[in-house]
């Protein structure tokens, strides 16, 4: 196995378990080494420190292992194992009332770079390293044989995670191959669009909050902005609201919505979906016609697409999660509740708490917060990791 060398001091990171080693802090690299290839890490003096995958760019090395161990079928079948066993613990997984959740959440799970969601009896895998995507046949024989019977196809789906590379076999099934798409979470049944959908298909993380925001819904009228494949909108439309208005800028999404929503609640009157512009959105909400004059929301829910994919970005994405909340602060209904969100990992929780804040004074509205969201813990955060904590979120009442 070859060997990357750190420079002198460089390895502290490391024995504080943080699962990735910057190029900046690499003295030397033995000859030969391909991107994706395993690698131990040793300190300058040349002691093992860690093995994990190679790959060019900031960080250089993700660690799968900080014991001196060999990442073969034995590792992948221990790990996923691992995995299984955690979401058992916490009543995730084998749930009757729900097949949906998230089997493998990278760092969180010690593998660094690979992501899988359970749909039912599909598994969707995917890469967001080159050492896993090569690794990508191995993981799925060891995770259909510890998964047994629960699941009977794994599909890979990485052409957007890694978009640089040119291999012909991005997506597709590795084992087996289903056209049923449709999963149940909580009880309620949507549509999977793991072909060319977002993420695996479905936003798995948001599931503990969509419950939450079914406890609010009763003789609500909703706006579900960003609304995506809808998850939002049929759990209100269980917990009882009096309309649901879904809107979101891609019509393959609203269609989704539209389907979703006939799966739980067929020719229900109290749904509506609208393909435009969020801000475009808010900001007519009094002018539209599709909407009485009268009608006004009183919960909204903002769960937009990350706004900031790296800290250059992070300035922009708070002036927008600023002019998001301001205009649904000034829209919604005294007395109403907004739950709004940002799953950009560059934005800090007191990032994302002061634009919020700022939007509420520029409102001039009176707003208590309700509750603090986060992920779920489907999607465990590494404590050696907290750049894992990517999901943020308030429920808000506004006077």
């Amino acid at each position: 196995m070859k060997q990357v060398r750190l420079r002198k001091g460089k390895e502290e990171s490391l024995k504080r378990f943080h699962p990735w080693v910057f190029s900046g802090a690499i003295a030397s690299i033995d000859e030969g080494i391909t991107e994706g290839e395993v690698v131990r890490v040793v300190t300058n003096s040349g002691d093992f420190i860690a093995v994990g995958h190679y790959q060019e760019g900031s960080i250089a090395v993700r660690v799968l292992s900080f014991s001196d161990v060999q990442i073969d079928d034995e590792f992948w079948h221990s790990r996923l194992s691992s995995a299984l066993k955690m979401r058992q613990a916490i009543g995730i997984a084998d749930n009757p009332n729900n097949n949906t959740y998230r089997l493998v959440h990278g760092e969180g799970d010690n593998l660094p770079g690979l992501i899988i969601d359970v749909y039912d009896k599909t598994a969707v895998m995917q890469a967001h390293s080159i050492g896993m995507h090569l690794c990508r046949k191995e993981i799925a024989r060891a995770l259909k044989d510890v998964m047994e019977s629960r699941i009977s196809h794994i599909y890979y789906k990485s052409e957007t995670t890694l978009p640089f590379m040119t291999a012909d076999d991005m997506n597709g099934f590795l084992v087996g191959g289903s056209d049923d798409n449709i999963a149940t979470e909580n009880g309620l049944k949507f549509r999977v669009d793991w072909l060319k959908g977002q993420k695996t298909g479905f936003f798995v993380d948001q599931r503990e909050n969509r419950s939450l925001l079914e406890h609010y819904a009763r003789g609500k009228r909703v706006l579900n902005m960003f609304c995506y494949t809808g998850g939002f909108s049929f759990y209100a439309m269980r917990g009882g609201a009096e309309l649901v208005h879904s809107v979101d800028s891609s019509a393959k999404a609203i269609e989704l919505t539209k389907q979703n929503v006939e799966l739980n609640f067929p020719n229900d009157p109290r749904h509506e979906a609208f393909c435009e512009d969020a801000f475009k959105f808010l900001e007519n909400i009094s002018l539209t016609s599709h909407l009485s004059p009268l009608t006004s929301y009183n919960l909204i829910i903002l769960d937009p697409p990350a706004f900031a994919k790296h800290r250059g970005a992070l300035h922009n994405a708070l002036k927008g999660y600023t002019r998001l909340n301001q205009k649904a602060f000034e829209k919604i209904e005294k007395g109403g509740i907004l739950f709004t969100f940002s799953c950009s990992q560059v934005v800090t929780k007191d990032h994302f708490r002061n634009a919020v804040f700022t939007a509420a004074a520029l409102a001039k509205r009176k707003v208590r917060i309700l509750h603090q969201l986060h992920q779920p813990a489907d999607h465990p955060i590494n404590i050696y990791h907290p750049e894992g904590e990517y999901l943020k979120g308030l429920v808000l009442y506004v006077e």
